[in-house]
């Protein structure tokens, strides 16, 4: 008989239902909020352990097209290759279970997470999480601690925990953090960009891009907020959860261990050698060098008179390798390489050298180096995607594609389609960058990353080298980007914060977490937890650090910047404004005057109707800003369609907060122009059409419709309105 667990949690209604569906499994849920519906189960093979030392789990998060009640895009109607979000989704998933799995877990686990029924108001992800981890903690499996995951927003300069994904679109924050009740294990986050309306004159308005950067105090603030919400829930899951877990079955947990007195041995007497190594690791993230040392101790009389396997030789190397490289941090302060614990390793930038790309980057921090291609394309020519919850398709106009080649840390293999490591990485670096382009800027960017050589943080690289692409590629960006990866290493109570980590350090630290940002704050946050939760206060001292590093990062880009030469293969392209009421003359009757135009300066134009953005390209340079003048001189010389009497005085005739139906005069991209009942028009800003974010202002209103408003500000001369 099913057994069901209700919560009301965050505002939230939250019901599970166990022993329902997916029996077989070893531990199965449905998990609902509003309309939405996912299966999670949890298989695991006690009877298949694999030999090595690690955890074989899997985790899938699948998107049914049914459950939005439509067919599959494209000509074959069935689910087909994950798209992105699945899988991003999917390692969300797994990187915040993971560390649940206790050392010596070797058996072959799944974790599937269905989506049945979707709701649009509902955020997907978290509840995936949330459906996972309940699967997981009533299965038979030996685990007893509840991670769920929660999302945090910040609309009008106030915290909102798991926001809609309609109010999420307000927000100039997305935050999204796993725990336990008392441990933060993944933290993942980035900005979102706005514009405002901006008075110049008392005549005229700008509007200014804001890409919204976090200072370390906000950030950790809000990270103690969604800390507050996961303590909340997970004591609520546990007690809930408790009465419905199976009994926990009692597996073996295997030791790869070997003998103490191998390991005595190899450090009592090897102990400089593997140094020797360590100094060499720190060049390269291959592992020959400690090969090399194993090989050497394989041929010492103590190992073949004990009969000791390379691999058990080896094990016991990597054993003190570990060793040093902590001690060395911790208690001396230095590293491998012989860097401070807040050094940067040496930089090199190099800007456009590929000359028939649009922009390029060469980034070369230490031994990890990206190559950033950038290409411009038009607004028609980006990535078309299905979000489930959409009746129709959107569109991607800002991508960025990561790449990891073998050679780049010395491996002969070849090159295969795109991991999920992959597409994780380039979509940290996409949410370094995007808040700073301009919201107006509507062309299509692709961003390639080739990592040409890795040891530590190949993402980072991307951000800064993506940063300086776009730069190179005349993207109107508010502030250049950059990345830098740090890390942690506890021991016996002490710690060391670690500033541009390489490969060595990751591999043997307790912590890897990655911030990108511009001299103003944080646009990107990314963070692993290994050593099982992290202080607030530890965390805000991590930042920090790490603000030093980003922002001597940042000297040497802009320096960098300014030697740019812009690429000849460039496309050649001018945009500006006229009054939208003034389009029509550029064009002319049937087309006339702009088909002259485009003949005369062999040109292309791209007119906006609703906001009177004029965008002319071509292959001459001086042909296009010949052009332009043209287009203005007529723009200039033309009437507008109907002006504002110069003698209306608006104080005289609307009160503040009196409400009057007025008819939609001309839409322009930050609102739209009301023509008002006793003369003079007043101007109602997106902002103020809806509760709701409105992205496209034709999208809810229409030139001649009549609307009802209310009179905000009145001056002498000019009228503000908001939709009643």
């Amino acid at each position: 008989m099913a057994t069901v667990c209700e919560f009301e949690l965050n505002g939230k209604q939250e019901i599970f239902e166990f022993e329902k569906v997916a029996k077989q499994a070893n531990g199965s849920v449905l998990a609902k909020i509003g309309n939405a519906v996912v299966l999670a189960t949890v298989v695991s093979e006690f009877d298949n352990p694999v030999s090595e030392d690690f955890t074989p789990l899997t985790v899938q998060y699948i998107e049914k097209t049914y459950a939005a009640a439509k067919l599959p895009g494209g000509f074959i109607k069935r689910e087909g290759k994950p798209s992105d979000f699945e899988t991003l989704t999917s390692r969300v998933i797994d990187r915040s279970l993971r560390p649940l799995f206790p050392k010596g877990y070797v058996y072959p686990t799944t974790i599937t997470v269905m989506v049945l029924s979707a709701d649009k108001d509902v955020d997907l992800q978290t509840l995936a999480l949330n459906a996972a981890n309940a699967a997981l903690y009533t299965s038979n499996l030996p685990i007893k601690k509840s991670v769920c995951g929660v999302r945090v927003a910040k609309i009008e300069n106030n915290l909102v925990i798991n926001p809609t994904p309609a109010e999420l679109e307000n927000s100039v924050l997305d935050l999204y953090v796993a725990g336990s009740k008392d441990e933060l294990l993944m933290i993942e986050m980035k900005t979102i960009s706005s514009s405002e309306l901006v008075e110049v004159d008392i005549e005229a308005f700008t509007k200014i891009h804001n890409s919204n950067e976090m200072n370390e105090d906000t950030l950790v603030e809000a990270i103690a907020f969604a800390q507050n919400a996961l303590k909340e829930a997970n004591l609520s899951y546990e007690k809930a959860f408790e009465e419905v877990s199976k009994e926990k079955v009692q597996v073996e947990l295997i030791k790869f261990t070997i003998e103490e007195s191998v390991i005595n041995y190899v450090r009592d007497n090897f102990s400089n050698e593997i140094r020797e190594a360590i100094k060499k690791l720190a060049k390269s993230e291959r592992a020959t060098q400690l090969k090399d040392v194993a090989k050497m101790i394989s041929k010492n009389e103590y190992c073949i008179t004990n009969e000791l396997e390379f691999n058990t030789i080896y094990e016991a190397v990597s054993i003190v390798k570990r060793e040093i490289v902590r001690a060395m941090i911790v208690n001396d302060k230095v590293r491998a390489d012989g860097r401070g614990l807040k050094d940067v390793r040496p930089i090199t930038i190099e800007t456009n050298i590929l000359p028939s790309t649009h922009s390029s980057c060469l980034f070369t921090r230490g031994e990890t180096q990206a190559l950033v291609i950038g290409t411009i394309a038009g607004p028609k020519d980006g990535q078309m995607y299905e979000v489930l919850t959409d009746k129709s398709t959107s569109m991607e106009r800002f991508m960025v594609h990561y790449n990891f080649p073998g050679f780049s840390v010395g491996e002969a293999k070849p090159m295969f389609g795109v991991g999920r490591r992959e597409l994780g990485h380039g979509n940290l670096a996409k949410k370094a960058l995007e808040a700073t382009i301009d919201d107006d800027y509507n062309e299509t960017v692709r961003l390639v990353s080739e990592i040409l050589e890795s040891n530590g943080s190949s993402s980072m690289a991307t951000v800064c080298g993506g940063s300086l692409a776009l730069k190179a590629a005349g993207v109107p960006i508010s502030d250049l980007v950059a990345g830098v990866a740090m890390g942690m290493v506890v021991e016996d109570g002490k710690y060391s914060i670690l500033t541009d980590i390489m490969g060595l350090e990751d591999h043997d630290g307790d912590m890897d977490f990655k911030v990108a940002g511009t001299n103003k704050g944080i646009t990107a946050l990314q963070m692993d937890i290994k050593l099982g939760g992290i202080e607030l206060n530890v965390l805000k001292e991590a930042l920090l650090q790490a603000k030093e590093g980003r922002e001597h990062i940042l000297g040497l880009m802009n320096e960098a910047a300014n030697e740019i030469v812009p690429s000849e293969a460039l496309p050649l392209v001018e945009q500006f404004a006229i009054d939208p009421s003034k389009i029509m003359v550029i064009i002319g009757k049937a087309g006339a005057t702009i088909k002259e135009i485009i003949e005369k300066f062999t040109v292309s134009i791209d007119l906006d109707r609703d906001s009177g953005t004029v965008k002319v390209s071509g292959e001459n340079k001086q042909n296009v800003l010949d052009a332009c003048e043209h287009i203005k001189t007529i723009s200039n010389n033309a009437p507008s369609r109907k002006e504002t009497p110069k003698n209306v005085d608006f104080e005289k005739l609307y009160q503040v907060d009196e409400v009057v139906t007025g008819k939609v005069e001309r839409l322009v991209d930050f609102g739209a122009f009301i023509l008002l009942p006793k003369g003079g028009e007043g101007l109602l800003h997106i902002s103020k059409i809806s509760k709701e974010r409105v992205n496209n202002i034709s999208d809810v209103l229409s030139v001649g419709q009549d609307i009802e408003v209310k009179v905000l500000k009145v001056k002498k001369d000019r009228i503000e309105l908001s939709s009643n």
